[in-house]
């Protein structure tokens, strides 16, 4: 598959949801972030699909959040990602399992192996999403008072991908020869320690398991700041974001794809994958009130909750039917508030409370329509380059999935937008992705 023959298709299923309310909606399975027969069958049906990849996002700690909004939030809650993703490798053959990392609360050689083993498990089906982390109560489930500052987490995470892909490369290929007859079960003429000294970690080597079937496991990454989108481009297989306007995924999609080039990645430029909520109905009007109910369902403690999340600030004490007033820039993630503002400022939202109202359930990119309408704007956006191809978010399980697999999924076929079947085996092909060359050969 050439890089764009076909849109990519991702599904994101921890949570299950996106939407804060998706798990109270009439039909919603409200345990099915802790249901492993349930989510076994979401793998299971897009992988029927053809999808690309299950992603599964991660949280170090429940969300900073009052308890009165937290309590009403399913969002942070879930089984460990890569704990569940070998679990669901048995039960799949050709879905790729992607999930999230951190580069701040572990350590290089953990990482490495973990990820490793998961796509010896699944046959070459492994992706890392690597984050930074950006909640201080994090910082404080592993003994530290304060994150690092931004920048310095973004260091930090760099100097943590070259020991990971390192390790990674620790064995040729063929290093296991497994010799019965003389009694040798690896050459170690093909074992390679990285011996690696830097301003953060002291990682020797070599890693105690072969080299992925992969080489290297996708490499996935979601910064949107200026020091993310350099450890994107200097990284990442595939970038994750959250656009919410035509114009604005554009100069994004053609920011990054220059950053690659400019990083020396001539043959294998990162793919673009944007987030994406999708709510289907028979009628435009049934999507859209199956929407409004979503927010219908958020409690205002929520919604206040999720926009001091949002805006890394809490607003708790602010008068709710007053004005936002000026924010500084904190330690976390700055797109997500960078998002509220310009929301606020497109649709004339000039209060507190209007703002989390509007942005307290789900305030990203979003597509509610019919099937046909849902296909109309992923062909637009795709073939207007901006993204390579998106992240599905689906309103809740098991309906709201299989409204687009088997509602959305078809047109998408019909149209030859999307694959009928899988070509290859292993995630890289199914993203048309080279395999790395051992940095030791």
């Amino acid at each position: 598959m050439t890089d764009r023959e076909h849109m990519g298709l991702w599904a994101f299923i921890r949570p299950t949801t996106i939407h804060t309310a998706g798990w109270r909606f009439p039909g919603a399975n409200p345990r099915a972030n802790f249901d492993l027969a349930e989510l076994t069958r979401a793998a299971v049906k897009l992988e029927s699909a053809c999808f690309d990849a299950l992603f599964m996002a991660d949280h170090l700690s429940l969300l900073n959040m009052p308890m009165d909004g937290l309590k009403r939030s399913h969002t942070a809650t879930s089984f460990e990602p890569l704990t569940l993703l070998s679990a669901l490798s048995s039960l799949t053959q050709r879905i790729g399992l992607v999930a999230t990392g951190s580069t701040t609360f572990d350590e290089p050689f953990h990482t490495a192996r973990r990820f490793a083993s998961l796509d010896h498990l699944s046959g070459g089906r492994a992706g890392w999403n690597i984050v930074t982390t950006a909640n201080p109560d994090a910082a404080r489930n592993f003994g530290f008072e304060d994150l690092l500052g931004r920048d310095e987490r973004y260091e930090r995470a760099r100097e943590f991908v070259r020991i990971v892909t390192g390790l990674w490369d620790s064995w040729h290929d063929d290093a296991f020869v497994c010799d019965a007859a003389e009694g040798i079960f690896f050459d170690p003429r093909k074992m390679h320690a990285l011996n690696h000294k830097g301003r953060y970690f002291e990682v020797d080597g070599p890693l105690n398991i072969a080299r992925p079937p992969q080489g290297w496991p996708v490499l996935v990454q979601a910064g949107a700041s200026a020091a993310g989108m350099r450890l994107a481009a200097e990284s990442a297989d595939v970038v994750f974001t959250a656009q919410t306007s035509l114009e604005g995924a554009q100069a994004f999609y053609r920011d990054i794809k220059r950053q690659t080039v400019a990083a020396g990645r001539l043959e294998d430029p990162c793919r673009v994958m944007l987030g994406t909520l999708v709510v289907v109905g028979r009628t435009e009007q049934e999507a859209r009130d199956k929407r409004a109910l979503m927010d219908r369902l958020v409690h205002t403690d929520s919604a206040l909750a999720s926009l001091s999340v949002a805006l890394g600030h809490d607003i708790s004490a602010l008068d709710p039917d007053g004005p936002l007033p000026e924010l500084p820039v904190t330690n976390q993630g700055v797109s997500s508030q960078r998002r509220v503002l310009e929301i606020a400022r497109r649709e004339g939202l000039t209060t507190v409370r209007e703002m989390a109202q509007r942005v307290g359930g789900y305030f990203g990119h979003e597509v509610v329509g019919t099937p046909a309408q849902v296909a109309d704007q992923f062909e637009r956006w795709f073939r207007e380059r901006a993204c390579d191809g998106f992240i599905v978010m689906f309103p809740y399980l098991p309906q709201g999935l299989d409204d687009f697999v088997d509602e959305v999924v078809p047109i998408l076929q019909e149209r030859n937008l999307f694959r009928r079947g899988y070509e290859g085996s292993t995630l890289r092909e199914h993203l048309g992705l080279s395999r790395p060359a051992n940095q030791f050969l």
